[in-house]
């Protein structure tokens, strides 16, 4: 047991600090030296580069095992880094427990979205993938919520307790992935169509194996995905191979960076540091202005959703871009006034609300486009063979920007204050002009009708034949297409099939 020696303090009337002293001393009851500066920057961005770091195993995962299971392991490697969270003893072990967890999410968010895509009926996929994204406020409420309710405890279970309730997402998410239908996209590829066909006739056609539609699908499905892989090398090079895919690589690069780079970081991670720059130091008042922006998140998310199907992908995206860069020059003239004001010991009530006004501003004008829509678009810009790594490739500029704002944003806002708002606005008015000569337009269309989407018209052309067979004629199974495969290649020829007398000569799918 320690020693504890009185201390010679010169004072007659106090208690001697015995506790104090224990708690300065004691290495896990503490709260980090209250870190500041570069190392907050640190341990906000070890998220980004854990998930940085796990890009180049996400599409094997994906791949090879399927969406479930890769949504199942990223859930384990989560579980692991919130228990090391929750029980860290020094700020190395909370900053590696933060790198453990950022190492899973790309698992669940790349799987997660590719299989909600691939499995929703082609009417509502484009608001199922677009409250994929939206969730996120789901849990950023929950977070706040509990935050808010630990906020006022004194021992280190103020932080230790939100750090291991980070357990619960990713243990719902084992309880339950694997009573979900596997990706029937996934299915195709590796070979086992019944069971596509299967999944398919029961969530697209309440069980009717007759369905028309279901029918059509699959043939869709079927001849585009053979048409992928036998041009596809599943390598990272396939992504800039052709000017099609280079030109898919150059838009989900920069719309990583446009997701992170928008000034969205600033809010998330640094709010209570903006709130204090105008005066509002309360971390009770904080914490509601956080928790009252989450829920106001989470209603902007959702109507944006479901907005998706009624306005083009371009418009949305355009009106996102242009939206936000009025809101933040608005909010950098508030801002500087609210500090000068602070500067000067005077008032200016009108230019703290302002501010605090255009920082919830901010939160419809993201939503529109980077918020709701940016994995349903991702998923419509790649085709099925490319998916998993443009996914994974979209994620890495997103995570290597969240990485650089996280780091840098306490820095920028220590040494230049308002100024740093100005950045975002010229970044913002950069987006304006990317996103009006580079974002193809994506919007009434299958994921396999847009396979093909900058490629020779000729490949989309085989998979339309595929199905207007189907459709046309009743005696093609909607599993094997009547095909058979050549043995010297990868060429499938259609058989020939009797049409009222006539004989259809064989072509090549």
């Amino acid at each position: 047991m320690t020693k504890i020696t009185k201390p010679t303090t010169g004072e007659t009337g106090a208690a001697e600090p015995i506790l104090t002293r224990i708690v300065r001393e004691d290495k896990i009851v503490k709260d980090f030296d209250n870190p500041q500066g570069s190392l907050k920057g640190i341990i906000g961005a070890a998220y980004s580069l854990g998930a940085i770091l796990s890009l180049p195993f996400v599409p094997i995962a994906n791949e090879r095992f399927g969406r479930r299971w890769a949504i199942a392991l990223g859930s384990v490697i989560m579980l692991i880094g919130a228990i090391i969270q929750g029980c860290a003893q020094s700020v190395g072990m909370y900053i590696a427990a933060r790198l453990i967890l950022g190492f899973g999410i790309p698992m669940c968010i790349v799987a997660g979205s590719s299989l909600i895509g691939e499995l929703g009926y082609p009417k509502e996929r484009p608001v199922l993938t677009s409250l994929f994204n939206v969730s996120y406020f789901v849990g950023q409420i929950t977070a706040a919520g509990i935050t808010f309710g630990t906020n006022s405890i004194a021992s280190n279970w103020g932080w230790r307790i939100p750090s291991l309730l980070q357990m619960a997402p990713s243990l719902l998410q084992l309880s339950f992935v694997f009573f979900l239908p596997e990706s029937p996209r996934w299915l195709v590829s590796k070979d086992r169509s019944e069971e596509a066909f299967e999944i398919l006739t029961k969530y697209h056609a309440e069980g009717d194996r007759d369905s028309e539609f279901v029918r059509a699908e699959m043939a869709q499905i079927q001849t585009t995905i053979h048409l992928e892989m036998e041009n596809s090398r599943k390598s990272w090079f396939d992504l800039f191979a052709t000017a099609g895919m280079r030109r898919r690589a150059l838009v989900s690069t920069f719309l990583g960076l446009f997701t992170q780079w928008s000034g969205n970081t600033l809010i998330s991670y640094y709010l209570g540091d903006l709130l204090a720059m105008i005066g509002h130091t309360d971390s009770v008042f904080k914490q509601k202005i956080n928790l009252g922006n989450s829920c106001w998140s989470l209603v902007c998310g959702v109507t944006a959703s479901l907005l998706v199907t009624r306005f083009r992908r371009r418009t949305m995206y355009l009106a996102c871009t242009i939206s936000l860069l009025l809101v933040y020059i608005s909010w950098t003239i508030s801002m500087q006034q609210a500090m000068q004001a602070k500067a000067e010991k005077r008032k200016n009530g009108s230019a703290g609300i302002a501010t605090i006004f255009f920082i919830f501003l901010y939160s419809p004008a993201y939503n529109l486009g980077y918020n709701a829509l940016t994995y349903t678009y991702m998923v419509e810009i790649w085709p099925y063979a490319e998916r998993s790594r443009g996914l994974a490739l979209f994620q890495f500029f997103g995570r290597m920007a969240n990485f650089f704002t996280t780091f840098v944003n306490p820095i920028g806002l220590d040494n230049i204050g308002w100024k740093w708002l100005i950045t975002y606005c010229c970044w913002l008015a950069f987006e304006i002009v990317f996103v009006w000569f580079f974002f193809p337009e994506t919007s009434n269309r299958t994921l396999e009708e847009l396979a093909f989407l900058f490629e020779d018209k000729a490949l989309a052309e085989q998979a339309v034949m595929a199905v207007e067979k189907v459709i046309h004629d009743d005696d093609v199974d909607a599993v094997t297409l009547d095909t058979k495969r050549a043995q010297g290649g990868q060429t499938e020829l259609v058989e020939e099939i009797p049409d009222h007398g006539t004989t259809q000569a064989p072509s090549k799918v």
